[in-house]
């Protein structure tokens, strides 16, 4: 398209979440609450990890930095959504390239680690005698680098693309945050090649680290299936349920903004789809790991004991 005569936008307004005027305040207050739990939540999980030396083990540090990456998911979209509640939320295109970058990057990364905490479910429940000598402290810190490096390249490869765009259309977003997606749809150069690469690159990463949640709790069903312990049968799904059950709200929602080819829904399917896994689930991930898992209550327990 002949942009030469266009004005190119370089601020842009962000439409926020669709609600009833009336609705304003007491939806700005649930967010805030919301955002606030998220936040102390998952620092409190981080610092359980890092204070007691039994959770110094694969498992756990997998955990602690889902939590922090929960920390930087949330932080990258909620606080822009709760200004959009009170004012007209304006961002810079400098501004909305970092927050993309954000976003993209703890997604990204939490991808990778949850796939991580699936193999390493898989390696203490399928073989649990070679379990110490097959998870190392050398190979999760393997994992958790190769975790935030394919999060930072693959960000990296779309923030580089998308300068590639320019933007004349429309200086409204309709979204709570700076989103790829609608940034495509205002944009006055062709972005088919970006959309591919989104198809491409998300797809891939979301095929390959669902494909190995899936093989590698499967592998888990079939182990425990094989014992006649009911003890040990309960305790593995116990441990591996809550796995599966962060990994089904993070990546239904995800798959369905992302990697779909095509969709006829409108933009505020997939606004409350976003709302999901950037506000909800930073939510509900340390309420999910840490309830469940007696390692963990019993730590916060001991740490309050000592505090009051």
């Amino acid at each position: 398209m002949e942009t030469k005569n266009a004005t190119l936008l370089t601020e842009f307004v962000l439409t926020g979440l669709a609600y009833q005027l009336e609705w304003q305040i007491p939806l700005s207050l649930v967010f805030l609450v919301v955002y606030f739990i998220t936040i102390v939540g998952n620092l409190v999980l981080i610092a359980l990890i890092c204070n007691d030396s039994h959770l110094h083990i694969p498992m756990y540090l997998f955990l602690g930095s889902l939590a922090f990456m929960d920390i930087g998911l949330s932080s990258a979209v909620a606080p822009k959504m709760l200004v959009s509640f009170l004012a007209k939320s304006k961002i810079s295109l400098s501004e909305c390239m970092i927050q993309l970058f954000s976003f993209v990057f703890s997604a990204t990364t939490e991808c990778f680690l949850l796939a991580a905490m699936a193999y390493d479910r898989y390696v203490a429940t399928c073989k649990p005698l070679l379990y110490p000598g097959i998870m190392t402290n050398r190979l999760c810190i393997r994992l958790l680098v190769s975790s935030f490096v394919g999060g930072l390249i693959h960000s990296t490869i779309h923030i580089g693309v998308l300068f590639r765009l320019t933007f004349c259309k429309s200086n409204i977003i309709h979204h709570f945050y700076c989103d790829i997606m609608p940034l495509f749809k205002i944009s006055c150069t062709d972005p088919s090649i970006n959309v591919l690469m989104v198809f491409i690159f998300s797809g891939s990463i979301q095929v390959f680290t669902i494909l190995t949640v899936l093989v590698s709790y499967a592998l888990v069903l079939f182990t425990i299936l094989k014992r006649k312990s009911v003890q040990g049968i309960k305790k593995a799904f116990f441990t591996c349920s809550a796995h599966l059950l962060s990994v089904s709200l993070y990546y239904g929602p995800l798959l369905f903004v992302y990697v779909r080819p095509g969709s006829s829904q409108g933009d505020d399917q997939d606004v409350m789809d976003s709302l999901f896994y950037t506000v909800i689930i930073p939510l509900l991930n340390p309420v999910i790991y840490s309830l469940r898992n007696k390692k963990v209550t019993d730590s916060l327990a001991k740490m309050l004991k000592r505090n009051v």
